[in-house]
């Protein structure tokens, strides 16, 4: 998938700070971030737990407003949730009570019912299941399907709505290994025939340098801000076994394991 660097800023964080307000007092959580995003572009937000990803990704959003600085997505301010931004839970947050079907066709009617026909948004609910070969399961209910087919579905149910950006929490961090690989196989397949704009909080390196364009890695918290953003010059389209061996992904991943665990490894180490 080529992407256009002249849309740099599809996305753009400018001197963004978060500080909550507790019961224990005001905790920094994130201090002087700036990111551009392209349009098309595939992020990564990796780091140590409580550097502060998730709470970036829930600016991104629309969750959260930032305490100072200013968010932007296709030059519009962040200002609330918007259905131009999907998000997809690491959990899947499915209706228990509702099938598959009804599940991504609520999400569909919220956004579209305005102006589609009602055989229109039965057809954007059929196409989205298929889109991650989901099409077997339209009447099952969540206790009836796997933990990768729920993901799946809440994978559905965002893309259903057409989102400009597709925001992700660890969305593959409950699920087995073999599971996870498959999914990450197919959300690469999912955002080259999409070309989705994708911004993805993970842990897992492997899964960083093998899904993203780039790697923002974050430093540890409190006040954690953007360390380093690592660019991943690999072709796509990706195959992992192929890459294993691949001198360049080698790289990337020892860059990335190098500031968790050498340099922001040891500023935790301090910190403790």
């Amino acid at each position: 998938m080529t992407i256009d660097h002249n849309a740099a800023d599809f996305i753009k964080v400018e001197s963004a700070e978060m500080v909550f307000e507790t019961r224990k007092g005001r905790f920094h959580a994130l201090r002087d971030i700036n990111l551009s995003v392209a349009q098309g572009e595939f992020i990564t937000l990796i780091g140590h737990s409580g550097c502060g990803k998730s709470t970036l990704l829930n600016l991104i959003a629309g969750l959260l407003l930032p305490t100072r600085g200013i968010l932007l997505c296709d030059r519009r301010e962040i200002a609330a949730p918007g259905p131009e931004r999907g998000v997809v839970f690491q959990n899947h947050s499915l209706l228990p009570w509702l099938t598959c079907a009804e599940n991504v066709h609520l999400a569909v009617e919220r956004v579209f019912g305005a102006k589609d026909s009602k055989a229109q948004l039965e057809a954007r609910t059929a196409a989205a299941l298929d889109l991650v070969g989901m099409s077997h399961a339209l009447s099952k209910r969540p206790h009836e399907i796997s933990g990768g087919m729920k993901q799946r579905v809440g994978i559905a149910r965002a893309l259903a709505m057409e989102p400009k950006v597709l925001l992700m929490d660890e969305p593959f961090g409950a699920l087995d290994a073999l599971t996870r690989a498959r999914l990450q196989d197919e959300l690469l397949k999912i955002v080259a025939r999409t070309r989705s704009t994708v911004v993805m909080v993970t842990h897992d390196v492997d899964e960083a340098v093998l899904l993203s364009d780039r790697v923002v890695m974050m430093t540890n918290g409190p006040a954690a801000t953007i360390g380093e953003i690592l660019s991943v010059n690999l072709p796509r389209p990706r195959d992992r076994v192929e890459l294993a061996e691949n001198p360049d992904y080698v790289h990337c991943r020892k860059a990335v394991l190098d500031f968790l665990y050498t340099r922001q490894g040891h500023v935790e180490k301090a910190s403790a």
